[in-house]
């Protein structure tokens, strides 16, 4: 059928475009034509008004080798990196190599694709590396300053989810991952960070936001404070918080979370707490910064990272004389739809203005603080240590002037700025006091998660006491019930506390007991009576047994430090609104307890959890998830092979093609990290796994029945085929006609070979076959002598048979496995040789030829260029080898000639001694040979010197 005519129209559109730059190239840069300039600004004009989806693969053409002169290939290389600068010319880089990408070939070529190619990872990686890499004739300020505003804007999302995860990946791992250019000043920091933080909080930088007056044509926005100017609009501020939220949860990079969100914390709570607000601004502002603000406080450290936010609860803009400009957050309208930054006066208000302003904020503040902190904390010890800092500023406060006893420190020590600031500040005072009160209130239990501390603090209070200053002193009842929290709690246990300083809890409160005065005097000292009473029978009231066996039961410290990491680190992974770079925090908690040989881990529970992870297909955690097994491995090499390969073999066929080779991934690297110790029941169980999922008799019938039905479902669809299909085919052929009958080729050869690749009858999957291969051939390579004389063996002969008896096209990658597995056994072999380790089988001089024969039929015949590349290594490396297996090895020898140490691959002759022709070898006294499937075996008979003659 005739092409239609857009397509011919496209065809000759394109193949003039080649010929013009082709021609001008030529002319613009041949040192011998003359009007040398008159062609390069005609070269110069027809790139800059060509559209970019058409230049971007014309230039690809002309780059190729042979297709220009050198200068010219040169030139076009350069002009093709340069074309990101346009103003669409990311997002047409983007599509480009997503659409050229060879791992794109895996897609079924046959239909077509409206929703355009398919992102895979290595084709983002080959992107993000392009994008992210300043050209030559470009600085990288002017690089990321013209790339900056085209990801940013792909960030948004409104050109589709997977685009916005595209430019999260190239922004958060290319460039600001990167420390040459995400470091704060650097040119990727200036250009991508910058300009998200700087809509959240304007003194994040130099470089001034955006005003509202900057916009043009906008109407006055109605500001409760008619004469504050608007530095950051409502639309700017929403759009910080939307990009920044998409980067951030769009990629596991704690450190970059952490990088991202720490200058913008108070900020992100006073939008996240904002009152009073409609559903819009809960959508549009609270909502994201809220999550952002969740992020931030679950991957760092909790206690240290709230109490900014406690001791400014009210914040709602900079109001340091030593920043410039002095904002604050502000509604648009009374209706709290949107919220702006505006500019505010440089004689910030006391706290005694604030307080008589803003005194009905604080009770929803803080219990939005508190909700917040419930929200994150998943160790009471957690909620437990921000309440002891609380707690201990508070008293600090009261009493400025009193000191704690000797050697007992209640709070940290603070810069003299600080103090200044904490010292007869009643807003921080009341701030700090209606959070505890909440505290209190919300995490009664909670609290004691720390016993030993709180019982330190209230034993080194209550010994400043006497009968005279209790009648006066506000603290002591706060501390008796402070106190009666800790030792109620059921967990608590008067055996495993501190006696020291029990005892002085107890001396303490028995002198409180012996108070009298006013009523809030007795009730004290009659509280701390029974208080003292409980505390003494605490043990024997829960459990008469408790007190004597209390010391066997106590679990040490480290045990207990690491079964709370433990606990932290599964709730990071299997929250479900856990976002990733919260699960990537939890698997580095997993990694450093595994180094440690923590013996609190479940290791089958972990190895079911790490399982599901890796059959979730997060491409962002696989490589963790896969580091951890080889971890793993280390101390439980036959849990972790069993549980990969239960996986990989899919016995029950529940599990997909691409499932089953990340687990195969995961146990071709467990494999490597076992080395010498792949051996014994584990390489048994390992190698006769991947011989059975490699051989060709493997037969899947849940797989055969699903085929069937999907080709009776083909059959139906194409019988009902009707006229609409001609826009389909319209648009495959438009596709078509920006491609070179060689390109078209190809992409047909490949269409064949994946459509092959999949399972006929039932049968094993090709790609698994081959990746089973590849897993055994690297375990012959780690230890061939831990897998035995069978198994590799067995190996071998599968090898030979499948170079032999499947030549088809799409089972190439099956036969390149096969021939590397071959190179694995004669380099192994060699090796072995080399080292003096007897391994007790080898290839006889009948399987050398056997094999030598069949690799060069491989290399004469074979379509595939690497099966017979392959091949011809490997025939070289075997003839050297013979050559080589005739000398003794290095170890052996006297006076060494070495030839040349690159034969084949494998090492040069070794050396020679003794006649030539001639082996004379009193080792091999008492040994003789016999052979099966191709390998011989040694066998030590009673002794019997043998002369050898070896032509």
């Amino acid at each position: 059928m005739d092409a239609p005519a857009p397509i011919n129209e496209a065809r000759e559109a394109q193949k003039t475009l080649l010929e013009s730059l082709a021609a001008l190239g030529s002319a613009a840069f041949d040192p011998n034509t003359p009007g040398r300039q008159a062609a390069q600004q005609q070269l110069s004009d027809l790139l800059q008004k060509t559209p970019t989806v058409s230049l971007l693969p014309a230039l690809n053409v002309l780059i190729q080798p042979g297709r220009a002169l050198d200068v010219v290939r040169n030139e076009f290389m350069s002009q093709l990196a340069l074309i990101p600068l346009r103003s669409d010319g990311v997002r047409a880089t983007l599509e480009f190599v997503f659409s050229v990408h060879p791992s794109n070939a895996n897609s079924n070529s046959s239909a077509p694709q409206k929703q355009g190619a398919q992102i895979t990872l290595e084709a983002l990686k080959m992107a993000t590396r392009l994008l992210a890499s300043p050209p030559v004739r470009a600085t990288a300020e002017d690089w990321f300053k013209g790339i900056a505003p085209q990801l940013l804007a792909l960030l948004d999302g409104h050109d589709g989810l997977e685009l916005a995860k595209v430019a999260a990946y190239v922004i958060g791992f290319g460039i600001l991952g990167r420390k040459s250019f995400g470091a704060p000043g650097t040119p990727g920091w200036t250009n991508f960070a910058e300009p998200m933080l700087r809509c959240i909080d304007p003194t994040t930088s130099q470089t001034p936001a955006q005003s509202a007056s900057s916009r043009g044509g906008e109407d006055v926005v109605d500001l409760r404070r008619n004469a504050a100017a608007v530095l950051v609009s409502e639309e700017n501020v929403a759009g910080g918080l939307r990009r920044l939220q998409t980067l951030i949860i769009s990629h596991p990079n704690p450190g970059l979370t952490r990088r991202l969100l720490n200058p913008v914390v108070l900020p992100l709570w006073a939008l996240s707490s904002w009152s009073n607000v409609s559903k819009k601004c809960e959508e549009d502002y609270c909502l994201p910064a809220r999550n952002l603000l969740k992020i931030y406080l679950k991957i760092s450290t909790a206690p240290d990272k709230v109490m900014p936010i406690v001791r400014d609860l009210l914040f709602e803009g900079s109001r340091d004389a030593n920043k410039t400009p002095q904002w604050q957050y502000q509604a648009t309208d009374a209706n709290q739809n949107s919220i702006c930054i505006v500019s505010v006066p440089s004689i910030p208000p006391t706290a005694a203005e604030i307080l008589q302003t803003r005194w009905n904020e604080i009770g929803p503040k803080s219990d939005a603080l508190v909700d917040l902190l419930a929200g994150i904390s998943t160790d009471n010890e957690d909620i437990s240590s921000i309440f002891l800092d609380l707690f201990s500023r508070w008293l600090s406060s009261k009493k400025p002037k009193q000191k704690a006893n000797k050697g007992l420190v209640l709070i940290k020590e603070e810069d003299d700025d600080q103090k200044k600031g904490l010292d007869n500040n009643p807003l921080a005072d009341v701030l700090e006091g209606s959070m505890l009160q909440k505290m209190m209130e919300k995490f009664p239990e909670k609290l004691a998660g720390r016993p030993d501390h709180i019982l330190e603090l209230v034993s080194g209070l209550l010994s400043q006491q006497d009968e005279i200053s209790l009648a006066e002193d506000e603290t002591v009842p706060l501390l008796m019930s402070l106190l009666n929290l800790v030792v109620t709690s059921p967990g608590f246990r008067r055996a495993k506390a501190d006696p020291t300083i029990v005892q002085s809890i107890e001396d303490s409160l028995a002198k409180i007991s012996r108070a009298s005065g006013t009523d809030e005097v007795n009730e004290t000292a009659k509280t701390a009576k029974n208080l003292l009473l409980f505390l003494k029978y605490r043990d024997e009231i829960e459990d008469p047994d408790a007190a004597g066996n209390a010391n066997t039961s106590t679990s040490s410290q480290q045990q207990i430090e690491d079964r709370k990491t433990y606990s932290l680190a599964i709730s990071y992974i299997t929250q479900a609104d856990s976002p990733p770079p919260v699960r990537s925090e939890g698997l580095n908690l997993l990694q450093g307890l595994i180094i440690s040989n923590s013996s609190i881990l479940d290791i089958p529970a972990l190895l079911v959890m790490m399982s599901s992870m890796l059959d979730e297909n997060e491409d962002y955690v696989n490589l963790r998830v896969i580091k951890i097994f080889t971890l793993l491995a280390d101390k439980h090499p036959k849990s972790t092979t069993k549980e990969l390969l239960d996986y990989y073999v899919d016995t029950n066929e529940m599990k997909s093609v691409d499932t089953r080779l990340r687990f195969g991934e995961a146990l071709l690297q467990v494999v490597q990290r076992l080395g010498a110790t792949f051996a014994g029941e584990t390489g048994e169980q390992v190698g006769q796994a991947l011989l059975e999922m490699a051989g060709r008799r493997g037969h899947r019938p849940k797989t055969e029945t699903k085929q069937a039905r999907e080709q009776r479902m083909r059959d139906l669809k194409a019988k009902r085929k009707t006229d609409d299909s001609t826009e389909d085919e319209e648009d495959i052929h438009m596709e078509d006609a920006l491609l070179t009958d060689e390109e078209r080729k190809r992409n047909e050869i490949l269409g064949r070979i994946v459509e092959g690749w999949g399972s006929k009858r039932g049968s094993e999957d090709v790609r698994i076959r081959a990746s089973a291969l590849s897993i055994m051939a690297s375990g012959i390579d780690v230890n061939i002598a831990g897998l035995g004389a069978t198994l590799a063996s067995g190996a071998v002969d599968l090898s030979l048979h499948v170079l032999t008896m499947e030549p088809e096209l799409e089972k190439a990658i099956l036969r390149r496995a096969a021939i590397v597995l071959i190179l694995s056994f004669v380099r192994a072999l060699h090796d072995a040789r080399e080292a003096g380790r007897r391994l007790g089988f080898g290839l006889t001089q009948q399987s050398q030829d056997d094999i030598l024969c069949i690799l060069r039929y491989v290399a004469d015949t074979d379509e595939d260029g690497l099966v017979k590349q392959h091949a011809i290594d490997v025939i070289e490396s075997l003839e050297n080898w013979q050559m080589t297996s005739i000398l003794p090895p290095a170890s052996e020898s006297g006076n060494m000639l070495t030839g040349d140490p690159s034969l084949g691959g494998l090492s040069g002759l070794s050396g020679l001694s003794g006649l030539a022709g001639l082996s004379i070898n009193p080792g091999n006294i008492g040994t003789t040979t016999s052979t099966t499937s191709g390998v011989s075996y040694s066998q030590t008979l009673p002794s019997q010197p043998r002369i050898e003659e070896i032509e």
